[in-house]
C-alpha cells in the first residue's frame, strides 16, 4: 500500500512505518486496546524478573519492580501528576544510540528491555512513557508520539522523538522529552520542529504546533513494528 503522504525523510518513514501496528502493540504490551482509557497494572512474571537479573545484573530487577511499583501507586492521581511521574522515572535511564547499545542502526525496543539493559534512546524514551500512561488510565486520545527536528543537537539539527500529550482536543501540547527534563508546552520549545505525530488510532502531518491534519491511508514498511510487538512478553525466553 502506498504512502499517505509523499515521505522525504527518515522522519516521515518512521512515522507512517508505525501507523496500523499500534493498537496491537497496545493489546500485547498492556492487554487494554479494546478501551479509550483505563487503569491497568503491569505485572512482570518472576521468570521475567529472574532473566533479567540474570542477563543484565541486579539493577535491571530493580528498575523493572521499580516501574511496577511505580504504575500502581500512582493510580487515581491526577493527570498533571502521572504526566510528572511517568516522565521523570524514564528520564534517568541513561541514553545511548542503538549502534552502540544494540549494534544495529534502529531497534525499537520494549519497555522491559529499556529498563533492564538502562539504555536506550529517543524513540524508546517516547514509548515506554507512551505506554506507561496509557496504563495509568490516560486516554490514548490525549498521547501522541511526535517525530521532530531537534536544533542545537551537537550541534546540528538531528531527527527526535518525544512523546505529547494533548488535555483537550486542539489544546497546545506539552511535551515530555528525553533531553529537557522539565515538562514544557511546545510553544515553550522553539528547539523543536514537529512533522509527524501518531498514536493507535492515526497519523497527523504537523500544523506549527497544535493539534495538526488526520492523514487517511495505511503505512508502508512496518518491520521495526514487527519486530518489536514479536518481543513483547518474551524479552528473556
Amino acid at each position: 500500500m502506498p504512502d499517505p503522504v509523499p515521505v522525504t525523510s527518515r522522519l516521515g518513514q518512521l512515522a507512517c512505518q508505525s501507523l496500523q501496528l499500534l493498537l496491537l502493540l497496545a493489546a500485547l504490551c498492556m492487554g487494554i486496546a479494546s478501551v479509550r482509557s483505563v487503569e491497568s497494572d503491569i505485572v512482570l512474571p518472576a521468570r521475567v524478573l529472574a532473566a533479567a537479573e540474570l542477563k543484565y545484573g541486579a539493577g535491571a530487577r530493580e528498575r523493572l519492580a521499580a516501574w511496577q511499583q511505580l504504575v500502581g501507586s500512582a493510580h487515581g492521581r491526577l493527570e498533571a501528576d502521572k504526566l510528572r511521574l511517568v516522565n521523570d522515572f524514564f528520564n534517568t535511564i541513561p541514553f545511548v544510540s542503538d549502534l552502540e547499545h544494540w549494534g544495529r542502526e534502529d531497534y525499537w525496543a520494549t519497555p522491559t528491555e529499556m529498563l533492564a539493559s538502562n539504555g536506550g534512546d529517543c524513540e524508546d524514551f517516547s514509548i515506554a512513557k507512551y505506554f506507561s500512561l496509557v496504563a495509568l488510565g490516560v486516554s490514548i486520545d490525549k498521547l501522541r508520539i511526535t517525530y521532530v527536528k531537534a536544533r542545537d543537537i551537537n550541534p546540528v539539527s538531528q531527527a527526535h522523538m518525544v512523546l505529547t500529550y494533548y488535555a483537550t482536543p486542539g489544546a497546545m501540547p506539552l511535551v515530555l522529552d528525553n533531553l529537557i527534563p522539565e515538562i514544557k508546552p511546545a510553544s515553550q520549545r522553539p528547539d523543536l520542529t514537529p512533522v509527524y505525530s501518531f498514536n493507535g488510532d492515526g497519523l497527523w502531518l504537523a500544523k506549527a504546533r497544535g493539534d495538526g491534519k488526520a492523514v487517511k491511508g495505511g503505512s508502508g514498511n512496518i518491520s521495526l513494528w514487527r519486530g518489536l510487538i514479536a518481543r513483547m512478553g518474551k524479552e528473556f525466553d
